[in-house]
Formats: C-alpha cells, sequence, structure tokens
C-alpha cells in the first residue's frame, strides 16, 4: 500500500491553525442565527484563502484548511458519518485545569459511509485554491475513537448481532471515505488519533489488575485490526498518516505517559507516517522509536518536539540534539519534523497568538532545512 516516494516532507504540521477574529464572530452570529450559512462560508472561505497563502509562504509543502470549517477537530467528522448522531451529554471532557463543552456522537443505526458529508466540499475548496506544486491536507479523526471511547460505541447491540460484525463496518465505513477523498483528488489524509495516549494511561494504570488490563488489550487490538482493515487495497499513491495525540485544548492535556504500552500495536499499522509528540517530559524518551518504526523503511516518524501550546520558542540546540537522539532508534533520512499537535484542535484554539503561531512554524522549518532536508 504504501512507497517511500511519497514521504518527503521533512517540515510539516498536524493541521489546524488558530482561528481569526472575524472567523469566531462569524460562527458566534451564525449560532445566534443572524447570519446564513452562505455568509458564513463566505467568511470561511475567504479565510482559509488566507491562510494557504500563509503557509506556502512559510514553507509547507502540504497544507490544510486549517479546519477553519469546524468547531472540534474530531465531532464535526463523527457525527455527521453514516450511522451516527449528535447529542448532548451529561458532563464534558476534563482536561487538566479546563473543561470543554458537552458535545458528544453516539452510534444512531447501521454504520457506513456519507457521501454527502461536508468534508468532502471542504477538501474540494481546498483544492481548488492551492497552488502548482503544493499537496492539499485532508485531517479526519480516526475510527478508533469509536470503539470504547466516550461510550460512542455502547448502543452497539441494538444494530448488530455481534461486535465483530459492527467492527467490520466501521472498518468499510472509513475505507469507503478515504477512497472517495482519493476520487476527489486527495492523496495526503491524516486520521488524528487520541486513542492511544489513552491507552497508554489505562494499560498503565490497569498493570497490577489482569482482567481491567486484558480489556484495554483488547481494545488496542480491535483499534489495529479497524484501522488496517481500513487502509486495506486503497491506491498506493495516497499518503495516509497518523497523529498521536495526548489531548489539546486551551494548551492543556488529557493523557501523559511514554509510548512503550502501546509501541507494539503502533508498529503494526499500516499508515506511511507518524506524527509523534515529544515536546516535554510527559511523552517518555525515544527507545519506543524502534518498535514504532518496526523497521519499516517505507515509514516516516514526523518528530513534535516544538510545542503548539506556547509561544515561548525552543532552543535550536536543544531540539537539534533530540533529533540526533531520535536517530539512534530510527534512520535520520525518515524523521520530519512538526509541532507536537495543532494550535487549535477546537475552536477556542490554544493560548498564544496568530503571529506567535507563524513564528513557531518558521522556526521549525529552519531546523528542519538545516538537519534532516
Amino acid at each position: 500500500m504504501t512507497t517511500a516516494g511519497k514521504l518527503n516532507y521533512h517540515f510539516d504540521q498536524v493541521g489546524s491553525y488558530l482561528r481569526p477574529k472575524n472567523l469566531k464572530e462569524a460562527r458566534e452570529q451564525y449560532a445566534d442565527g443572524e447570519i446564513t450559512a452562505d455568509a458564513l462560508r463566505e467568511v470561511q472561505q475567504t479565510e482559509i484563502k488566507k491562510l494557504v497563502t500563509k503557509q506556502v509562504e512559510a514553507g509547507l509543502l502540504a497544507v490544510t484548511d486549517g479546519e477553519f470549517n469546524r468547531s472540534w477537530w474530531h465531532l464535526d467528522f463523527l457525527g455527521q458519518l453514516g450511522g451516527f448522531e449528535f447529542y448532548d451529554q451529561a458532563d464534558s471532557y476534563k482536561f487538566h485545569g479546563e473543561k470543554t463543552r458537552s458535545t458528544n456522537v453516539r452510534i444512531n443505526g447501521k454504520v457506513h459511509a456519507n457521501l454527502d458529508h461536508p468534508f468532502f466540499k471542504d477538501f474540494q475548496y481546498l483544492k481548488s485554491i492551492v497552488p502548482d506544486g503544493v499537496e492539499p491536507k485532508q485531517t479526519i479523526p480516526s475510527p478508533s475513537l469509536i470503539i470504547n471511547r466516550d461510550h460512542r460505541s455502547d448502543l452497539w447491540s441494538k444494530y448488530y448481532d455481534t461486535w465483530e460484525a459492527f467492527l467490520d463496518d466501521l472498518a468499510q465505513a472509513y475505507h469507503d471515505t478515504l477512497q472517495h477523498f482519493y476520487d476527489l483528488g486527495a492523496r495526503y489524509i491524516q486520521l488524528d488519533d487520541t486513542t492511544w495516549a489513552y491507552l497508554i494511561s489505562q494499560l498503565n494504570a490497569s498493570a497490577e489488575n489482569p482482567e481491567q488490563h486484558a480489556q484495554f488489550v483488547k481494545t488496542a487490538e480491535d483499534d489495529v485490526y479497524v484501522i488496517n482493515k481500513a487502509l486495506a487495497g486503497l491506491p498506493d499513491d495516497l499518503k495516509l498518516s497518523t497523529h498521536i495525540c495526548r489531548g489539546n485544548f486551551k494548551s492543556t492535556y488529557l493523557f501523559e505517559g511514554g509510548y512503550e504500552p502501546v509501541a507494539k500495536y503502533l508498529g503494526q499499522l499500516n499508515y506511511d507516517a507518524f506524527f509523534l509528540e515529544y515536546d516535554n517530559d510527559r511523552s517518555g524518551d525515544f527507545e519506543p522509536l524502534t518498535t514504532i518504526y518496526n523497521g519499516r523503511d517505507n515509514v516516516e516518524i514526523v518528530l513534535g518536539l516544538l510545542t503548539s501550546k506556547s509561544a515561548d520558542l525552543e532552543n535550536v540546540d536543544d531540539v537539534v540534539a533530540r533529533i540526533n537522539e531520535a536517530a539512534r532508534f530510527v534512520p535520520k533520512k525518515q524523521l520530519a519534523l512538526s509541532t507536537q499537535c495543532g494550535f487549535s484542535s477546537t475552536e477556542e484554539g490554544n493560548i498564544l497568538t496568530i503571529p506567535d503561531q507563524w513564528r513557531k512554524l518558521d522556526l521549525i522549518k529552519r531546523i528542519a532545512d538545516a538537519e534532516l532536508a
């Protein structure tokens, strides 16, 4: 499914960007019934066009729409996938020091691709404004966000006779979705995923409880099964990456712990590239990279060594030293550099300014050009 020739972005970015003030205001006006959906879309597309220009000027060879058409990095997609609906849950996600809104998603029927999903039109607009020589990059949440996560699959038995049948439909829905993006011209799609960080936390916490631990191992195995089944048989020139995220809301986080508990599962996933968070001590050391990379010379490891949660610029020598440390476990030619996460996983955004965001990317490019080109 993968070819080494696709992996040429030693300077890359996870996907989301800080929303400009007028976009936030337009979304509020739309929510209050003060402007139409068409008026909101016009503001979104105007700002996306500006953002694409800024990304190209920053030297990125793959650009996104900044997720400017979304409120959440994940729920806007999942809630409009066939067989799911939005609902208001009793409580919200509890980040360290912050709480999110209480929107969530649950299953309400047989799972299938929604070929009228608004993300397809969003991609077509992005593709139409990207200049020659630059690739439009599409981001969506991983199917693992459905499997035993936040009650999204609790009601599966209302619609399926077996758990395996549910997993197979979920995988097929994603496969068909990815294929449709390809048919519309997508050649680079990233599946964002907080599940592995969640499982790091749970596998560590359940280490002394064999029965509970086995449940989380089963979830990890199911995630590998669904993801690989979804990716199987897609065109060879479709580049597929994943971003392993520990949570990103107003510069806070959800999970912590090194990659060792899940490395063997990540090493089985048939992605072309892995965006891995390594911006602080919560991320652990680089040793699990050997298992994640798994000797696959067609796989790129994108090191998230610089934080998107703070405007502070990292010390260049420190970043270079960490790249060289990572190169002990993965060939340097297979490494790339990025922030550890996007700048605005939800529309609220992290605690830094838009100029701060571009200064951070400029630093990443300068280091990547010097060390990884």
